[in-house]
């Protein structure tokens, strides 16, 4: 896969907003978020609740920054966001499960819905990016010159 895939100004548009959502979303870890954010935390988890929203903050402000400034990079950049929201879905799924309110999610329906928009984000990642584009044409070259 090539590091950097030509996108379009939509889709440049659209790795900004998601880039920004995620610098602010870190920025809530640090500080005024922080509390809300250990709901989100499974109990299963084995570390301390307030550690693992400091490191998953540190891992949002490092993915969102790169999503703003990593641009010839920014393929993998989608596929490494892609995966830190398959890897959080579990809280999101706990959070449902545990009924823990959290930034105006405090009915069972709001939770739910927003289990459903977890593909959403991890569609938006990868597209706006380039990345899902990006693979298939790795895979197109590989399958008509297996060597390169």
């Amino acid at each position: 896969m090539k590091p950097s895939i030509t996108t379009t100004k939509t889709q440049n548009i659209f790795r900004i907003i998601l880039g920004s959502f995620m610098v602010f979303a870190a920025i809530g870890h640090f500080t005024f978020l922080r509390v809300e954010w250990r709901s989100q935390v499974p109990n299963w988890v084995p570390l301390d609740k307030n550690l693992v929203v400091i490191l998953s903050g540190i891992v949002e402000l490092t993915l969102g920054l790169s999503m703003l400034f990593l641009t010839k990079y920014k393929s993998y950049v989608g596929w490494a966001l892609a995966l830190f929201y398959l890897l959080i879905f579990p809280g999101n799924i706990a959070q449902y499960i545990n009924k823990e309110d959290f930034a105006g999610l405090n009915s069972d329906t709001a939770r739910f819905i927003r289990l459903l928009f977890q593909p959403v984000l991890i569609a938006w990642a990868l597209w706006s990016t380039g990345a899902w584009k990006a693979w298939r044409q790795s895979r197109s070259i590989k399958k008509h010159n297996p060597y390169e």
